[in-house]
């Protein structure tokens, strides 16, 4: 099935920039890779623990030193949802 990834980053509690990239589940890597693009970042490294909790939440978080160079937020979350799941982006979103 597909469905999309949003990947947004949080700075103090607060979303600062967003996108939402379409992928199916199994491609969710490629989608971020393609969102941090997007957003003009580098791709964080991806770790085990990423990939159990996108598994397992359907959401994974990326601090800081999961980067090779500096970010300017606190962390960086990609949320995976199917299509029809959310019909727009949640609220909040910037």
């Amino acid at each position: 099935m597909t469905g999309s990834l949003w990947v947004r980053e949080i700075r103090r509690n607060r979303i600062v920039r967003d996108t939402v990239v379409p992928c199916g589940k199994a491609g969710w890597e490629e989608a971020l890779a393609a969102a941090c693009r997007a957003l003009d970042l580098g791709v964080p490294v991806v770790m085990e623990k990423h990939r159990r909790d996108l598994s397992d939440f359907g959401q994974a978080r990326f601090l800081p030193e999961h980067f090779l160079e500096s970010v300017r937020f606190d962390r960086l979350e990609a949320e995976y949802f199917e299509q029809g799941e959310k019909d727009e982006k949640p609220r909040g979103a910037g």
